[in-house]
């Protein structure tokens, strides 16, 4: 085969790979193609030249930005959007050993701080949900305690949605929704227990119940309700307005016209500093992942989303620098900001999360690290190495 011939076929396979590799990241806009089409000059340029690897021209640029102070791909935490602080980690090993007391003090610790209260509820459900030994220990020795009812309920739903598992409804065999939704019936029940010994002002008893009607499948006016008691004890939990959030997408309950409305209401209601103005975005981060004739390179620049990022980075300037809820904040604004062609922008936020990447937009992905490294490094190559 001539060698016209050769670079002919080797560019065309590389422009397949190109679409494939757009695929794979789920961007549907220019950049990905952009860089899958430079790709493939690149490789045209490697035969002509006999002498480049093309793997060693990939190893190469990651190896320059991991020399500019980031995480390489393979260390990447996929499990938790930031660092797991010391104190949880204890709190699970006590757990593990049996120390039910342990638990309970984590939790009481959290006092009124509610999206700590729920964060704090939610680790001790996951720890019960895989090895309930030390909270059958705690109802033995205390079962009417309020707290025991309400890490309780949430097990029951951690154990609910871990039977689902993962996938689209249409995906999952019936047998195994039957078997989650009988959890859920009986999560609901317990939820509605630890509502009614808990403390009148808290809201995280609630919280527990939102997750509960998105898997039953509450009517719009059951959830209103429940959303009513949920604001009534705590209207700016940020977790409980992005669960909320997701009730009213279109791929639960509602329509990407429900959640942005609701998104906007949300945002309107914050404080600067309160973080709230991440609904919008991440409203419409669920249209994009669920839209397919959207072009995100096209979509994220529309002036509207453009001026809610904004907004988003003034609010996070107003928060407390430790407020552990940025995080989910900055995760976003790396993304967003990218497909703004704010790539300085969004490298300021991947310095703050870099290395631990549990969260949206990140999460929604086949790979994980593969979206957020590419995303990263395209930024950081345009910022730093041009």
């Amino acid at each position: 085969m001539t060698l016209p011939i050769l670079l002919g076929v080797l560019l065309l396979g590389v422009l397949l790979l190109a679409g494939a590799a757009a695929a794979l990241y789920a961007r549907r806009g220019a950049r990905p193609v952009r860089a899958a089409v430079t790709g493939a000059v690149e490789a045209v340029e490697a035969v002509e030249a006999e002498e480049v690897d093309e793997a060693a021209l990939k190893s190469r640029r990651a190896a320059e930005v991991v020399a500019l102070g980031f995480v390489p791909e393979a260390e990447l935490d996929t499990a938790h959007p930031a660092p797991v602080p010391a104190e949880r980690t204890a709190v699970l090993a006590a757990l593990a050993d049996g120390d039910w007391e342990v638990g309970a003090a984590y939790l009481k610790a959290a006092g009124r701080d509610w999206e700590e209260r729920w964060l704090r509820v939610r680790v001790l459900a996951g720890a019960a949900a895989g090895d309930d030994g030390w909270l059958r220990a705690w109802r033995e020795a205390k079962p009417s305690h309020p707290a025991l009812a309400l890490v309780a309920a949430d097990t029951a739903v951690v154990v609910a949605w871990n039977a689902r598992g993962d996938g689209a409804a249409g995906d999952i065999p019936e047998e195994r929704l039957r078997t989650f939704h009988d959890l859920l019936e009986k999560a609901k029940a317990a939820a509605r227990e630890a509502q009614r010994v808990a403390d009148p002002a808290d809201p995280v008893p609630y919280m527990v119940e939102q997750s509960i009607g998105i898997g039953l499948a509450y009517p719009h006016e059951d959830y209103e309700e429940l959303w009513a008691r949920i604001t009534a004890r705590g209207p700016k939990v940020l977790t409980a307005h992005t669960h909320a959030l997701q009730y009213w997408c279109r791929k639960w309950h509602g329509s990407h016209e429900l959640a942005l409305s609701f998104a906007r209401a949300s945002a309107a209601a914050g404080e600067p500093g309160e973080l709230l103005t991440l609904l919008p975005l991440l409203a419409w981060f669920e249209q994009d992942a669920h839209d397919p004739e959207l072009t995100a390179e096209v979509f994220y620049k529309a002036p509207e989303i453009r001026e809610a990022v904004d907004a988003a980075l003034a609010d996070l300037a107003a928060a407390d620098p430790d407020d552990p809820r940025a995080v989910r904040m900055r995760h976003m604004l790396a993304y967003l900001l990218f497909w703004q062609d704010r790539d300085a922008a969004a490298v300021e936020q991947f310095r703050h999360v870099d290395g631990h990447i549990g969260a949206p937009p990140w999460s929604y992905a086949a790979s994980p690290r593969s979206r957020y490294v590419y995303v990263r490094d395209w930024a950081v190559r345009v910022t730093a190495l041009g």
